[in-house]
């Protein structure tokens, strides 16, 4: 498994993209591995684990919850994740297959705190909302406790404040830019992989624009993405995911996907804004005609006034 795993990412590395995440066959073999782990593999295997299995309900996913699933009640074991770990780790899978595990383990006298305190960030729970408060209502204290933290959403407040100023790079696109400028119809067999359909974005309107985004990233800002009109048409998700490929965040424990990022038209397209929007990013309309690529621009979100060098560009929305 790990040969053929590093063979791929070899094979990617070569593409200049990450390999792809675990699927529920490789994970399994990862599961065997962490029960007894190659010498010298140690670190690797954890970060195929932490980092490289899909959140949600992929099938990946299924296999790594229910493993840690196992490791966390105690009926399987690894030298490498102890059981608070194993409860620690299935809070970071974000909902879905982790859930029924995370509200059983409540009631364990090990692990029940850890498993409440991931439960306090987890917010896709759904129909299991209701095995939570059956079990506050017969005298869970934790589960109690995990009522009353998304009650006083905890989990959101506890999220870093958006900066006051946000310094970026621009790499503006002049005229209107459309969902398949971002995302080509003629690579859209490859949008469920982001980081290959990544590689398309622009492909067919500007001339070197990957290679332009990574030089403009050596003046050490975050990227901005700016045009006169953008996000026309009807590919926005696939679109979003390609500009936040190469201007946004990684996401933690979600492998080949980002988040965050600074998109600024002088239009942008509702649809595509709230795209944007959902996916963590911050898009703005504006002015833009006063700014070019390579510009070095300073945004201040509460004050609504894009500035280049102190002087303000224009006022936003």
């Amino acid at each position: 498994m790990l040969e053929h795993y590093r063979n791929h990412e070899a094979e990617r590395a070569a593409e200049g993209i990450v390999p792809k995440p675990l699927n529920a066959e490789q994970v399994a073999g990862l599961v065997e591995l962490l029960k007894n782990p190659p010498a010298g593999e140690d670190a690797f295997l954890l970060d195929l684990l932490v980092n490289r299995i899909p959140a949600g309900v992929d099938e990946a996913a299924y296999v790594k919850a229910a493993f840690l699933a196992d490791v966390a009640k105690g009926t399987a074991a690894s030298p490498l994740v102890s059981r608070e770990e194993a409860t620690r780790l299935l809070g970071t899978m974000l909902g879905g297959y982790n859930i029924p595990p995370l509200v059983e383990l409540l009631d364990d006298q090990v692990v029940g705190s850890v498993a409440a305190t991931a439960l306090k960030d987890t917010l896709l729970m759904f129909d299991a909302f209701h095995d939570v408060e059956d079990k506050r209502q017969a005298g869970n204290t934790l589960a109690q406790s995990v009522m009353e933290s998304w009650a006083n959403a905890e989990w959101f407040l506890k999220k870093p404040a958006l900066a006051e100023s946000i310094t970026v790079t621009v790499y503006k696109v002049p005229g209107e830019t459309n969902t398949d400028d971002l995302s080509p119809a003629v690579d859209a067999w490859s949008r469920p992989d982001i980081p290959l359909h990544a590689q398309a974005m622009l492909k067919a309107r500007m001339e070197r624009p990957l290679e332009t985004i990574e030089e403009l990233k050596q003046k050490g800002h975050p990227i901005a993405y700016v045009g006169d009109v953008v996000g026309t048409g009807s590919s926005r998700k696939s679109a979003t995911n390609s500009v936040l490929w190469h201007m946004g965040d990684d996401i933690p424990h979600v492998p080949n996907k980002r988040a965050g990022g600074v998109c600024i038209g002088g239009k942008i397209a509702p649809i595509f804004f709230n795209t944007m929007e959902d996916a963590g990013a911050l898009p703005i309309e504006c002015d833009v005609t006063k700014v070019d690529t390579g510009d070095v621009i300073t945004i201040n979100p509460m004050r609504s006034s894009p500035t280049r060098a102190g002087d303000v560009i224009a006022g936003s929305s």
